[in-house]
């Protein structure tokens, strides 16, 4: 694959993201962080300041595999990861200001909800029919576990 149709596929996933789940993550808070070089690696940032003073992060993370990103033999594939840093730290790192969850294990593991079919769960596409439901089934886990425990407002069982 040459570089051009890589960006072209990617660039199409943010715009099929955006179309599918964009007016849930707006309409909650969070934006697109403006990264051209973090888009071109196929990594799209939504965040999102919240009301305790920590910073809530939605990550895209899709990797483009095959010559042909419609290819049933090897589909193109995605993932969400979950963050939640807090703010008042000046700006230093520090692990027990910063979380981070891939949001299918959050889902399987952490809350015990088996609806995907692993907790390391990728989603997987072929053709925009298959991206679009992909991106719904995600939008779906987002809005209903992903944005409450980043509020802190759904906490797992466990906790």
């Amino acid at each position: 694959m040459i570089l051009g149709e890589r960006q072209a596929s990617q660039d199409y996933f943010l715009s099929l993201l955006q179309t599918v789940i964009g007016q849930a993550l707006d309409a909650a808070g969070y934006t697109l962080e403006q990264a051209p070089l973090q888009w071109a690696g196929g990594r799209y940032r939504f965040v999102k300041a919240l009301e305790d003073g920590s910073l809530g992060l939605i990550e895209f993370q899709v990797l483009v595999y095959s010559d042909n990103a419609w290819s049933r033999d090897q589909p193109s594939r995605f993932n969400v990861q979950l963050g939640r840093s807090d703010l008042r730290g000046a700006g230093k790192y520090d692990a027990d200001r910063f979380s981070t969850r891939n949001l299918s294990q959050l889902v399987v593991r952490d809350f015990g909800v088996k609806i995907l079919p692993a907790e390391d769960h990728w989603w997987r596409y072929h053709d925009t029919d298959s991206l679009a439901g992909a991106l719904a089934e995600a939008g779906h886990l987002i809005v209903g576990y992903g944005m409450p425990w980043l509020a802190g407002e759904l906490l797992p069982p466990s906790a």
